[in-house]
């Protein structure tokens, strides 16, 4: 029960992210965004401790200014694994174009996504 309240309050989160933020793009349904919350899972429960733990000296040094970063970087990667699924989610124009505006959307989604997925689990409890 708590990975389907858990994918609902993710699911809840790109939407509103995608909503406010002009640079999230979002171009599907209710079924593709359920989809979207479940590669973001798969993505932030596999990649994202193992990324954490190998960039721990660099997070420390940084005063943890480096998880921006890392958040970033994930959030691409959940735009081009949307992608390959056929689930229209671009962040600053990535998947297909890379570069700055793309960089810079991740990071300013990724911030974005923190603080939404916040507010959504404090209302969603799991």
């Amino acid at each position: 029960m708590g990975f389907i309240i858990g994918t609902i309050a993710t699911a809840i989160t790109f939407a509103i992210v995608a909503y406010l933020l002009p640079q999230i793009d979002y171009g599907g349904n209710i079924v593709g965004l359920l989809v979207l919350a479940v590669i973001a899972g798969l993505v932030n429960g596999l990649i994202k401790p193992i990324i954490k733990i190998l960039s721990l000296p660099l997070t420390m040094a940084s005063f943890g200014l480096f998880g921006l970063i890392i958040n970033a970087a994930l959030l691409l990667v959940i735009a081009f694994v949307a992608d390959l699924v056929n689930i229209k989610f671009q962040v600053g124009g990535f998947q297909p174009d890379f570069g700055l505006p793309a960089i810079v959307a991740a990071l300013i989604g990724g911030i974005a996504i923190s603080i939404v997925g916040s507010i959504v689990s404090m209302v969603v409890h799991d």
